[in-house]
């Protein structure tokens, strides 16, 4: 499977959010229930989703689209100093488990070193998601720990397990 990551088009908004309108189209450990989208259409509007503390590109797999990648700039310390990239990535569920994900990941790290300062990169997934564990190992991310009862979703609070890439 090819998979590349490109600038979000308009007409990627429109299958965005088809797929994160339900359960199924995010997957268990992605669904914080229904939201608007108003926002991501307002940003796309404003900077194509390429800004300066953030962004979010297409993923491609064989010329179809697969899903997409975020980062945001995380803050360690007062007066943003010190500060990390943290992603996020959602793999529509026909490509799930064809390592679409780890690929994604790898070559979003490989983009944000290449083209930014940043000397870390992190992520955090379900501490029941496995796939995902295994592929941001697969990525080249370090298991760092777990951040007990960190996320809220379905009612509930989950424990969540960090990753991280270090510039090499």
């Amino acid at each position: 499977m090819e998979v590349t990551l490109r600038p979000v088009r308009v007409s990627d908004l429109d299958i965005f959010d088809r797929e994160r309108t339900t359960p199924e189209g995010t997957g268990e450990f992605q669904w914080f229930g229904h939201r608007s989208s108003h926002g991501l259409r307002r940003e796309f509007a404003e900077n194509g989703l390429l800004g300066h503390d953030s962004g979010r590109l297409t993923i491609e797999a064989d010329g179809q689209q697969a899903g997409w990648v975020a980062w945001w700039m995380n803050s360690w310390g007062p007066d943003a100093t010190s500060w990390c990239w943290t992603i996020g990535i959602c793999v529509f569920a026909d490509f799930r488990g064809k390592g679409a994900g780890s690929e994604a990941q790898r070559q979003l790290v490989a983009y944000l070193f290449a083209h930014t300062r940043a000397e870390r990169v992190q992520s955090f997934t379900d501490a029941g998601n496995f796939a995902e564990q295994r592929a941001l190992e697969k990525a080249g991310f370090t298991r760092e720990g777990t951040l007990r009862r960190a996320q809220w979703r379905g009612g509930r609070w989950h424990d969540q397990v960090l990753f991280s890439a270090v510039r090499p």
